[in-house]
């Protein structure tokens, strides 16, 4: 293509953590890249991934590769053509961010209860991205809370919606 964008796909899946909203309290985000291997973009585009289950480990410095933002525990299936030459489907990948922003996760995780989360895997212009969120853990009483109010704003919504009628 001479006008050097990249074409739009629509058919490209957003995979969800919703269980990472109701298990922690979210702060702030950042949209991170994923160094995938070709295979598993693959997958990844059918929609193959399980980040439900998933986390994400921040080294400020001395780790194995620097410091970094890494995804563990995410689970990516086999691409069915590549044949014999998968990675693993439950290997660590390397999240890509500014080193700024890696140190400022790095040290807020350190904080007692803090954990990185992801929260949501998508493609934006051909690039897989992974939004990872700083969250608190919830207690069961806050859940109870919060399962409360979505009740309480589900039924106010249906009332409204018996009105307009």
């Amino acid at each position: 293509m001479a006008s050097g964008k990249h074409k739009q796909r629509t058919d490209e899946p957003t995979i969800e953590n919703r269980k990472a909203r109701f298990s922690y309290e979210i702060s702030e985000t950042l949209e991170c890249g994923i160094m995938l291997a070709g295979s598993e973009v693959k997958a990844v585009r059918e929609g193959k991934i399980s980040i439900s289950e998933g986390w994400v480990r921040a080294e400020s410095a001395g780790g194995p590769g620097g410091p970094g933002l890494y995804l563990q525990n995410v689970n990516i299936g086999h691409y069915g053509p590549a044949a014999a030459n998968q990675p693993p489907s439950m290997r660590v990948r390397k999240l890509l961010a500014h080193k700024k922003e890696i140190a400022r996760l790095a040290k807020a995780v350190e904080v007692k209860g803090a954990s990185l989360v992801p929260l949501k895997v998508y493609f934006k212009n051909g690039f897989a991205k992974c939004l990872i969120g700083l969250g608190t853990g919830r207690k069961a009483h806050d859940k109870r809370d919060a399962i409360k109010e979505r009740e309480t704003r589900r039924e106010t919504d249906r009332a409204m919606g018996q009105r307009d009628r």
